[in-house]
Formats: C-alpha cells, structure tokens, sequence
C-alpha cells in the first residue's frame, strides 16, 4: 500500500467537471485525512435551520448566518461544531485541527468555550471517503486541494465561498473562479 500523505486542514475545491451534486461547487474542510479515508464538512451549504432550532444553547456563539450547515451526504442527523480559536491553547472542550481551526465537543457546556471563540459553525452531517476513495477521486480531477485559511469557516457569505476560494489562489485556478454557473448559457 502507498503513503498517504495527509490532507487535514486543507480544503477540497469542486472542480466545474464533479458531477455528483452533492458537492456541486462545495468547498469541503478536511478534519481527517490518513489510510483509512477522510472525513471533512462542506463549509458553503447553510439549511433554513436556525441553530437555536436544534442546539439551542449554542446558538448565540454561532455565527452569521445563524443557521446549520450541511456538512455533507453522510451521517444528517449528527452534529459537529467546528470553531476558530486564535492563540496557541484552546479551552476545554475543543480539539485542534489545523492551524486555529478545531472540533468543538457540543457536550461541553458553551460558557465553558464562549470567551475564546473566534467564530463558530454547526454542520448537520459530513462527508467521507473510505480507504483511497478520495485519492482516486483527486486522481480524477473532482477536486482542487488548495490552503485553508480560519476565514473560511465562518465566511459571511457561504454562497460566495467556491468563487472567493479560487480567486485568492496565485495560479490559473484564480480563472476557474470565473466559470459560468451554467456552461450552456455560453
């Protein structure tokens, strides 16, 4: 078996050519990547679901728009919290990541992480890949893999997330941002 080399904490940018639409033009977080698959959320697809609706006590910590998230296809009826919390220590109740970016342990009590919260986000759901899975799907073209950056979690405006990922890269994908929505219109 190959190496894998870990991708956790980058981001997986849909290509215009992924077909499966649930990741049309989804901009996913890698919490987990090794040889035995990945695990990561669609940060770009906020639900009609006030958090107040499901996790209450969460909800005056969760950012604008104040909504659940669909992190993906698999598991909707579970929740993960993903949090920005600058400095070098986190609270209790939050496990690193990459860089500020970790999980939040909706158990804890939220006062518990409330001063050192620099954003929060709940995802209903995630999406995963077995063993190689995503490996081949890279080795496809689905998917561009490029830097996180803690923004990201919490970008006021989720619709936008796919164009303004690609425009900040310093490469062609910079154009791929421009792609129409619908190719046939052209």
């Amino acid at each position: 078996m190959t190496e894998v080399s870990s991708l956790t904490g980058r981001l997986l940018v849909a290509t215009p050519a992924l077909a499966d639409p649930n990741f049309d033009r989804a901009v996913v977080l890698l919490l987990d990547h090794d040889e035995q698959g990945s695990l990561g959320v669609v940060l770009n697809r906020p639900t009609p679901v006030g958090v107040g609706d499901v996790l209450l006590p969460w909800a005056e910590l969760a950012g604008d728009p104040g909504v659940v998230f669909q992190g993906g296809p698999v598991g909707l009826d579970s929740a993960l919290g993903i949090a920005v919390i600058p400095g070098e220590e986190g609270p209790l109740g939050w496990r690193r990541v990459h860089g500020a970016i970790g999980l939040v342990d909706l158990e804890t009590p939220p006062e518990l992480l409330a001063a050192a919260l620099g954003s929060l986000r709940i995802f209903a759901g995630y999406s995963g890949w077995g063993p190689g899975q995503l490996e081949a799907e890279l080795g496809e073209g689905a998917w561009y893999v490029v830097d996180s950056e803690p923004g990201d979690v919490s970008f006021p405006d989720p619709e936008r997330l796919w164009r303004a990922v690609l425009r900040r890269q310093r490469s062609e994908l910079a154009m791929v941002a421009t792609y129409a929505d619908d190719p046939s219109l052209n």
